[in-house]
């Protein structure tokens, strides 16, 4: 059985919305019948969804996450995808870099989220963070990013308790994905990596939009922590213990 959703006259708005993750989210969303909004840094020119609304903003900018929660009306969902991070050993690397990181993945989902919750409130709605693997095992080589994404991790759960029964917030924790992002981080590796995962390859954006939709339906889900990661990483002993 195949799962349809039906978003007609929500209102969602989507972080990083251009590519990768986000711009499936926005597919999914725009699709099931939702009003989107998308906003991102850069915006691409054509625009990759026609019938999105797109705003370009720095969510990590206060004046801007103004502005954008302010052009809004009504909001049912908010999905705070926008995050990632470079390759970006601790040692040797400008402090202001991962500040930069802890902020656009910790940081500005608190603070939008802040913003937005009069909005949310009124619609109870819903709230989903785009969490990561590694926010729950070491992460090394981008250490920042994980503590931010086990940061966001507890976030999620502290709202789901503060802002109960109002507003559900939820977090996917996402596993390697199919996504450019992926690529440009792995480089040549991506596709030996695909072996660790038990499914047998990454997740792609349609995978996580499906639980998107999911959660983003008025229900009784709230603090949850849903894995989509294929299954985890088979741990690097089972490998070594084979002749």
């Amino acid at each position: 059985m195949t799962a349809t959703y039906d978003h007609t006259g929500r209102h969602v708005l989507v972080t990083g919305g251009t590519r990768g993750i986000g711009l499936g989210l926005v597919r999914a969303f725009a699709a099931s019948g939702a009003r989107v909004t998308a906003c991102a840094r850069t915006l691409p020119d054509p625009p990759p969804c026609p019938g999105v609304r797109y705003v370009r903003a720095d969510v990590r900018d206060p004046d801007d996450v103004e502005r954008l929660v302010g052009g809004l009306s009504r909001l049912d969902v908010l999905v705070h995808n926008a995050g990632g991070s470079p390759p970006a050993p601790l040692a040797g690397t400008s402090p202001r870099l991962h500040a930069r990181v802890i902020e656009l993945n910790l940081t500005a989902p608190l603070l939008l989220s802040q913003r937005a919750h009069p909005l949310l409130a009124a619609a109870r709605g819903a709230v989903i963070m785009i969490g990561s693997v590694s926010g729950v095992r070491p992460s090394p080589g981008t250490s920042a990013y994980g503590a931010a994404k086990a940061g966001l991790h507890h976030l999620a759960a502290c709202l789901a308790a503060e802002w109960a029964p109002e507003v559900r917030v939820n977090t996917v924790v996402v596993g390697l994905a199919a996504t450019e992002a992926a690529t440009d981080h792995h480089g040549a590796g991506s596709g030996r990596l695909a072996a660790t995962i038990p499914a047998g390859r990454p997740a792609t954006p349609a995978d996580v939009a499906r639980v998107c939709l999911w959660l983003a339906e008025p229900g009784y889900v709230t603090g949850a922590r849903i894995l989509v990661d294929g299954g985890g990483e088979t741990p690097a002993w089972s490998w070594l213990a084979q002749p």
